[in-house]
């Protein structure tokens, strides 16, 4: 049985707590080019996409979430990642309609320009905006809807201290974002002065035409961090597709096979071996190539991981 002094400390100790915890919000982030003001942590979230949601469970945010969309419609988890969701429900096996989102009562949806949603559709921060639903995008995906300088690994960290604050969970962001900073230093160092990057292909899909990552897609970003180059880091997108003209003319050291769906990897690295047209490419002609799988080459917590395996692909001797 508390004494009235115990009874009244433990009043001051809660008081004090929930002072500290509203003190926190409200919090204003930059969402591309909107500012986002949140009065309290969202309860009822929703994340799109693979590598978005696997940035909400690096931050531990399942107690926060209702679900997630967008994956098994192209992907498959891997061990890890279904371990993490699976008391979580997958919503809509794509991009969700507003309804999906509607019926789950969602208060937010983590996603991004062609990571759930469309410039023009159902689903964006506008038409969710009458219903309560908080919409935080992808920092990569901004420069379909606005002019944006070509990423950098911070694109990511940016979204992860975001989130962090989003849901008054800063120290672990911080926490996240500083060790991976500090991958990134190793990496670059084991590296040293690159005076010639390696010229990279990424192919992400196509035969007709291959699908690839332009100057604002996140694997120019890694491929960078690595000591190489994006062979089509002029083209003005973020992943789009091209001739295979201009792939030859610049002729990669180094492919980069982004695995998901249906064509497996092997399959796509067997194409370009067996087709003619692909001789004399040094990348085929070395047989160097690196197989990245989709939730390494989107933006994400493996981001890091997967540079070091580029540098050790781009600079074997210096690693």
């Amino acid at each position: 049985m508390f004494t009235p002094r115990l009874l009244s400390a433990a009043t001051l100790f809660v008081a004090v707590l929930a002072a500290s915890t509203a003190a926190a919000f409200p919090v204003t982030v930059k969402s591309c080019n909107r500012d986002v003001t949140f009065d309290e942590a969202p309860k009822r979230a929703i994340s799109n996409d693979v590598n978005l949601t696997e940035m909400m469970l690096a931050l531990k945010l399942q107690d926060h979430m209702v679900g997630y969309t967008g994956i098994s419609g192209w992907k498959t988890l891997d061990a890890s990642l279904r371990e993490g969701v699976k008391e979580l429900p997958e919503l809509s096996p794509k991009y969700p309609s507003k309804e999906v989102l509607l019926e789950a009562d969602a208060d937010f949806y983590f996603a991004g320009w062609n990571y759930g949603m469309k410039v023009g559709g159902e689903v964006t921060p506008e038409t969710l905006s009458p219903f309560g639903i908080k919409v935080y995008e992808l920092t990569e995906s901004c420069s379909h809807i606005m002019a944006k300088a070509k990423p950098s690994m911070d694109d990511m960290f940016v979204d992860l201290l975001n989130l962090g604050r989003i849901f008054d969970v800063e120290d672990r962001a911080e926490a996240l974002v500083a060790g991976y900073k500090s991958g990134l230093a190793e990496i670059q160092e084991r590296i040293g002065t690159v005076k010639e990057p390696v010229r990279v292909f990424v192919y992400d899909s196509g035969t007709e035409k291959p699908f690839t990552a332009g100057r604002f897609g996140i694997p120019t970003a890694m491929i960078e961090a690595a000591g190489g180059i994006n062979i089509m880091d002029d083209v003005e997108k973020s992943w789009t597709e091209v001739s295979w003209e201009p792939v030859i003319d610049r002729n990669p050291e180094v492919i980069v096979i982004v695995d998901y769906g249906d064509v497996t990897a092997e399959q796509k690295i067997a194409f370009m071996k067996e087709n003619p047209a692909f001789k004399n490419i040094d990348a085929v002609k070395n047989d160097r190539f690196v197989v990245l799988a989709y939730v390494e080459a989107t933006p994400g917590p493996r981001n890091v991981a997967a540079i070091e395996r580029l540098a050790d692909a781009f600079h074997p001797r210096n690693m």
